[in-house]
């Protein structure tokens, strides 16, 4: 027999916590609750939840600042909701950064909650095997350019520093963990956020922009980053270890 999907409610209401709770359990689920960071934690030192439900406005740390903690440890592949007072696009920009998977505005249809759930739930569970992606301690070498994965940030021919965001950093890695081939919108959204694209949603095309600058890749004659028309996106640069590289030159 299958486990019930196990979900962990972050939020500061009590009453929301305790209903939408009961709802998720007399639909099959299982489910944690904290009220506060502190209680997030303690939850995950005793289990690993299939999903997170993260409200924005919490006690202490609050929701964007435990989403980014999420997303740079342990629980980087557990999918993370957050729940929010607005839902414009500047929530879905700065959610992109952190790092969540998907929006839902308070107060939410419990009805609709359990439909985004497992939407997100059969997304994650879908991806193809092989477009994941990897985490690594080596050095990535493309063009100009070197991708430091364990500072996550970019180095140039003259090893300056350049910073990448969270959001930007897994947009790269997925990038070179697939070079050579094209990627949808919906594939990259999976690959960096978990979550599909919705109707007239930018987030991955202004991700890709700001990538770009980053890298001083010019849109109209691309070197890195080529755009296919009603397609999605090829990285066409060629990628190796640096140990790799190396290796070669030494040879």
């Amino acid at each position: 027999m299958d486990k019930p999907d196990h979900v962990l409610i972050v939020d500061e209401d009590r009453g929301m916590r305790e209903f939408v709770a009961s709802y998720l359990e007399k639909n099959g689920m299982r489910v944690s609750l904290a009220s506060s960071g502190r209680d997030m934690h303690a939850v995950l030192e005793r289990h690993t939840p299939d999903v997170i439900l993260l409200d924005v406005m919490l006690p202490g740390e609050d929701g964007l600042a435990l989403c980014r903690w999420l997303r740079a440890g342990r629980y980087r592949a557990v999918p993370v909701m957050m729940l929010t007072e607005h839902c414009d696009e500047m929530d879905r920009i700065i959610g992109l950064e952190m790092g969540a998977d998907d929006y839902l505005a308070k107060p939410c249809a419990v009805r609709e909650l359990l439909a985004r759930i497992r939407a997100v739930l059969r997304r994650t569970r879908m991806l193809p095997p092989g477009m994941l992606v990897e985490e690594s301690t080596e050095m990535l070498s493309f063009g100009d350019w070197r991708l430091d994965t364990t500072a996550r940030h970019l180095l140039d021919t003259e090893d300056a520093v350049v910073a990448l965001s969270g959001a930007e950093y897994r947009l790269l890695r997925a990038f070179l963990d697939h070079p050579q081939r094209v990627l949808t919108r919906d594939q990259l959204l999976n690959l960096t956020q978990r979550r599909n694209a919705e109707p007239f949603d930018r987030s991955i095309d202004l991700l890709v922009s700001r990538l770009r600058q980053r890298l001083g890749d010019v849109a109209r004659v691309p070197r890195y980053i080529k755009t296919l028309r009603n397609e999605g996106y090829v990285f066409s640069s060629t990628v190796k270890a640096v140990e790799e590289a190396r290796a070669r030159q030494q040879a």
